[in-house]
């Protein structure tokens, strides 16, 4: 397809569909149409849904109004996880024209006849249960770092989960694909990878279309430790009860690999874990964090918890907030619970109010700001490495060092992309911490 005609992107939702925008994208321009950014007038708008909170269904309404804004004839295209679960209500908002679900997103252009508005959107959507094979992505949201998807869908059952309803079963991409797309990705000179997918400790299984794995995720990173050219290789989320401890210490060891984990824990309560049918108890995500700690000790640990969750009573989120305190851990994602049909946690008793979710929510925000100045308190003094970023954030330039410290410096545009050794000296009054450059470049 020959075309002069625009399209812009939009993503909702977690690093693994911004890996599957980028993807698309490319299919896009490898078929002659130009990409623009979504602020500017497209002719095609493609937005990338997410299920995982009440939010983003609200959201959406509002990004297909300000792309009609922009272009009222532009054809509107839904693709991503609420296209999967919920495609005729997509398809009935105003103004969109195409929903297409989870094994059809990758396909996009092969959907595209002719670019006439519809009356009502038109949806093309399997059953979830044929999505069973696996198309592999990155993204290069910037100049210093790509998010890698490795693997896709989830065979966990947690009674508060859409993913596997929109993404399907757990299926891997291959390690050599996996490799050649690092690859690919250091070529264009970004220095840090982080790999993404919805359950990456359970990489491997359906890497060949069965049930059975045929590689491991410390395989995986092993192989991956070895492609020249990566500076940085980053795990962006990893199940508890999937991250071994050889992982951990080969991370410890690795020249590339940094010492930050991020580990869903959910709740602090035993009792509320099995209702939520995680796959284990507080007990083993405290032996992680220990094991961690005890191998790599300036290690940054990040965390999921939801709060809200039917059933959890004041009790039982005060046993939560009591056991993230006590835990050597560095900031926290917090979650507010929302309702999601067709999961089982809807039938649960003991319905929270939504004010007194907000309130736990809040409290537990404030937990995790307290949590990252002391890590980042425990760090003064320390000589790490930093990757500065692109962007020009009110006359400073920020960047992370490998245990996700965010630094801060005078803008400097010859800083872009290039890592320095730096001693980390104070915190300054927005909480970003200041440093001394201990030597010249280390990498360009």
């Amino acid at each position: 397809m020959n075309t002069d005609k625009k399209v812009a992107f939009y993503t909702l939702g977690c690093k693994l569909n911004f890996s599957e925008t980028s993807t698309i994208a490319r299919n896009f321009v490898s078929e002659g149409f130009n990409r623009v950014e979504f602020e500017e007038k497209a002719d095609i708008y493609v937005i990338n849904t997410c299920s995982v909170t009440d939010n983003a269904d609200k959201r959406f309404k509002s990004i297909v109004k300000s792309a009609l804004k922009k272009n009222d004839e532009a054809f509107l295209i839904a693709v991503g996880c609420y296209a999967q679960l919920k495609p005729e209500e997509l398809a009935a908002v105003d103004g969109v024209d195409l929903v297409l679900g989870a094994t059809e997103k990758f396909n996009v252009t092969s959907y595209i006849n002719d670019l006439t508005k519809n009356n009502i959107g038109e949806v093309h959507s399997c059953e979830i249960s044929e999505a069973d094979f696996y198309v592999g992505s990155y993204s290069i949201g910037d100049r210093t770092r790509a998010f890698l998807k490795v693997q896709d869908g989830c065979d966990y059952k947690c009674t508060y989960c859409t993913i596997p309803l929109a993404r399907g079963i757990s299926r891997s991409d291959t390690v050599e694909n996996v490799l050649k797309n690092a690859k690919e990705i250091s070529e264009k000179g970004i220095k840090e990878i982080v790999l993404t997918g919805v359950n990456i400790g359970d990489y491997g299984k359906g890497e060949f279309g069965n049930k059975k794995h045929e590689h491991t995720f410390l395989e995986l990173v092993k192989e991956l430790d070895k492609v020249e050219g990566i500076h940085r290789l980053r795990i962006s989320s990893i199940e508890p009860n999937l991250l071994e401890d050889e992982t951990i210490a080969f991370v410890s060891k690795s020249n590339t690999f940094v010492p930050h984990f991020h580990i869903p824990l959910q709740s602090g309560s035993d009792e509320l874990l099995k209702k939520m049918k995680r796959r284990y108890m507080k007990s083993t995500y405290t032996n992680r964090v220990s094991r961690i700690k005890e191998m790599m000790p300036n290690a940054c640990i990040g965390v999921d918890v939801i709060v809200g969750f039917p059933g959890e009573t004041d009790e039982l989120f005060l046993e939560t907030y009591n056991y993230l305190n006590d835990l050597d851990i560095s900031y926290l994602h917090v979650f507010t619970y929302s309702e999601r049909p067709n999961t089982e946690a809807v039938e649960i008793d003991g319905v929270i109010a939504k004010k007194v979710r907000a309130k736990r929510s809040k409290m537990l925000r404030g937990l995790s700001a307290k949590k990252r100045r002391s890590f980042y308190e425990s760090q003064l003094g320390n000589t790490l490495n930093v990757l500065f970023e692109s962007e020009n954030k009110e006359g400073y330039i920020n960047g992370f060092t490998e245990n996700y410290v965010k630094v801060k410096s005078p803008w400097n545009p010859e800083l872009i992309n290039t890592i320095h050794k730096i001693a980390l000296t104070n915190i300054d009054e927005d909480g970003l911490v200041r440093f001394d450059f201990i030597e010249d470049v280390v990498t360009l």
